[in-house]
């Protein structure tokens, strides 16, 4: 599986819109098969949240597919797989309400955003559940990465936990590799 860009169909008319955000059957037929079995929602309330670098480790590691219910994200996704020819490289994109685009995040990849706007709601699909002893992450700062965040993580707000999270040269975790390294986002309307 590789990273892409979701964009979902909007059907519109004076009334606002409509979107199927996830139809199976239709990824099936674009080569993306996942079996989502958690949904979450976040809210970050002020503006420069960052949450992340974050992942499971196997055999619980997750694909995730982001979107942005309210507001604007920065989201990003970093190649943790030690056998990859982009391990340490990163991906990111904005992702809003308006756009309506989606990340989709295969497992053996860090993920994190930093909110562009006050309330930004957050909504991903996982294909594995929550297991807090496979939890884990990256600094979302780690110099050898060196994501391109937008000015406003100048000083980002952190939880405890975010701020204490390793550089990738601790990572322990030896993710699977299966040829498909990190490349150009791909957008793919569905």
């Amino acid at each position: 599986m590789t990273l892409r860009v979701l964009c979902p169909r909007r059907f519109g008319d004076s009334r606002g819109w409509f979107s199927e955000t996830w139809n199976r059957a239709k990824l099936e037929a674009a080569g993306i098969a996942i079996d989502f079995c958690q949904d979450n929602h976040s809210l970050s309330r002020p503006m420069g949240t960052l949450r992340g670098l974050h992942f499971q480790a196997p055999p619980y590691a997750q694909a995730k597919l982001v979107r942005c219910l309210r507001g604007r994200i920065f989201d990003v996704a970093v190649d943790i797989r030690r056998g990859s020819p982009t391990f340490g490289k990163w991906a990111g994109l904005e992702l809003s309400a308006e756009n309506g685009k989606q990340l989709l995040i295969p497992p053996g990849y860090a993920h994190g955003f930093v909110t562009l706007e006050t309330n930004c709601e957050i909504a991903y699909k996982v294909d594995a559940y929550y297991s807090a002893e496979c939890d884990g992450g990256i600094a979302w700062d780690d110099p050898t990465i060196g994501i391109g965040w937008p000015e406003i993580v100048s000083d980002p707000v952190l939880s405890d936990k975010d701020r204490a999270l390793p550089p990738l040269s601790a990572l322990l975790i030896d993710f699977p590799y299966d040829g498909n390294p990190l490349g150009p986002l791909q957008e793919i309307t569905v």
